[in-house]
């Protein structure tokens, strides 16, 4: 009978162990608004990515989202391990990416939730403000690297460049968009996270900066928003000869004109066959109130449209 009482005893101890660990992040019983679930995000958009999780658990209390923020390169790695089941990223999936999902027969999509820019930042004691692509692909390439080189009526002086993480997005856009075919300057330098670019080039007058947009627009950090207050942004021309008409700074508006020339799309990559809390989230972020999100980001929504007005100061 005590042998007895001891197996009983030990059994309702495990199941009470189980009980208070709770559910694993993507078990198969999560619903759209219920449930815990890991997803990664690409860092250059951590800020407008958070805001929207923040949103959704306080409209959904019932629902849990664990972010992974990291570089473009790991989030997807991560998807395709099914480590995650949704990645927020600046490219869709690719086609060798689908077809390594569907020999496991799986049938993933590429959801676009934004417009997004690669927005250039230098010191405030930077005289040097305006550039064109042409321009940018000297510096980027190893051209140039000095900035007297671009503009002789500055002083000589060394130019940096520095951005997040060899396998960001944003060096993948240099790479592919601004210098195609070319390798990155030896002059770069890998900060690790957007902030900590932002707080070089606020700390390096000879600096150059490659950020994402809605780092510029962040409202809630108040060390971002004090690091900010230090660097400025710079106007980017198409044209062969900059002017301060011919150029423009990442706003909306010329977002969604085309005038600003380093623009990328956003993407929700999503695998979930079970259609759980992965859809819920991207349906919420896709929708209306996830859209105004976005909005207030200072990214240009896909889903909904946009009030359109003159832009009369600059940042």
């Amino acid at each position: 009978m005590t042998v007895r009482y001891y197996q009983i005893s030990c059994l309702l101890i495990c199941l009470l162990l189980v009980a208070c660990r709770g559910k694993k992040p993507g078990t198969p019983d999560d619903t759209l608004f219920s449930g815990v679930i890991r997803i990664a995000a690409d860092e250059t958009l951590s800020p407008f990515v958070q805001e929207e999780i923040n949103v959704f658990e306080m409209q959904y209390p019932m629902a849990g989202i664990v972010p992974r923020y990291t570089n473009e390169v790991e989030a997807m790695n991560l998807l395709l391990q099914d480590s995650v089941r949704l990645v927020v990223a600046t490219r869709p999936l690719t086609s060798e990416e689908i077809i390594t999902f569907q020999n496991r027969k799986f049938f993933p999509k590429s959801i676009k939730i934004a417009t997004d820019g690669i927005a250039l930042i230098t010191h405030k004691q930077n005289p040097d403000s305006i550039i064109n692509v042409a321009g940018l692909r000297q510096i980027f390439s190893g051209q140039v690297s000095r900035w007297e080189q671009l503009f002789p009526t500055s002083k000589s002086r060394p130019l940096h460049i520095v951005y997040d993480h060899p396998n960001s997005s944003t060096v993948r856009y240099v790479l592919d968009s601004i210098c195609p075919g070319q390798s990155l300057s030896d002059r770069s330098y890998a900060a690790g996270t957007n902030r900590k670019v932002i707080e070089y080039v606020a700390q390096t007058p000879n600096a150059l900066g490659v950020i994402g947009v809605n780092w510029i627009s962040e409202e809630y950090d108040s060390l971002s928003r004090e690091f900010l207050s230090e660097v400025q942004v710079m106007r980017v021309s198409r044209e062969e000869i900059p002017t301060r008409k011919n150029s423009f700074q990442p706003y909306q508006y010329y977002l969604y004109t085309g005038q600003y020339p380093l623009t990328r799309n956003i993407y929700i990559n999503l695998n979930d066959p079970r259609s759980g809390l992965p859809t819920g989230l991207t349906s919420f972020i896709t929708a209306s109130r996830g859209q105004r999100i976005i909005l207030k980001a200072g990214l240009l929504p896909a889903t909904m449209p946009v009030n359109i007005v003159n832009i009369r100061n600059e940042f």
